[in-house]
């Protein structure tokens, strides 16, 4: 009888204690920008990801500084930059050997090209 009441304690709280939260649930959606700009949007996500390799001179193999307007920009035009950290190919993606960028910073990168790039 007590292996019964213990039993049915452990499946109730069991039951009663889950919760149908998903990942979508647990992350905040941020409306974007209604214009996207490089000084006011893009340079922070850069300085704060990309530097560190795309600096002036670039290190760990990394094509070109990203340290400017007119470097961001360039990449974004000829180089791919939405491509590579967009890709979820850990061999392509950026920033290399980190996790990949959180999807809103990537739409706020999509946005600003969608924009026009605008300084």
């Amino acid at each position: 009888m007590k292996n019964s009441i213990a039993t049915l304690l452990i499946s109730s709280l069991i039951l009663f204690n889950c919760t149908n939260a998903s990942e979508n649930d647990l992350i905040e959606t941020i409306p974007l920008p209604t214009v996207v700009t490089y000084t006011s949007n893009i340079k922070t996500i850069i300085d704060n990801n990309c530097i560190e390799c795309h600096n002036n001179p670039p290190i760990n193999d990394a094509p070109m500084p990203l340290l400017t307007y007119e470097n961001v920009k360039d990449a974004i035009e000829n180089r791919g930059l939405i491509n590579r950290i967009s890709s979820d190919d850990l061999a392509f993606s950026m920033p290399f050997g980190g996790p990949k960028l959180p999807q809103n910073l990537i739409d706020l990168v999509i946005q600003w090209e969608a924009d026009g790039l605008i300084e």
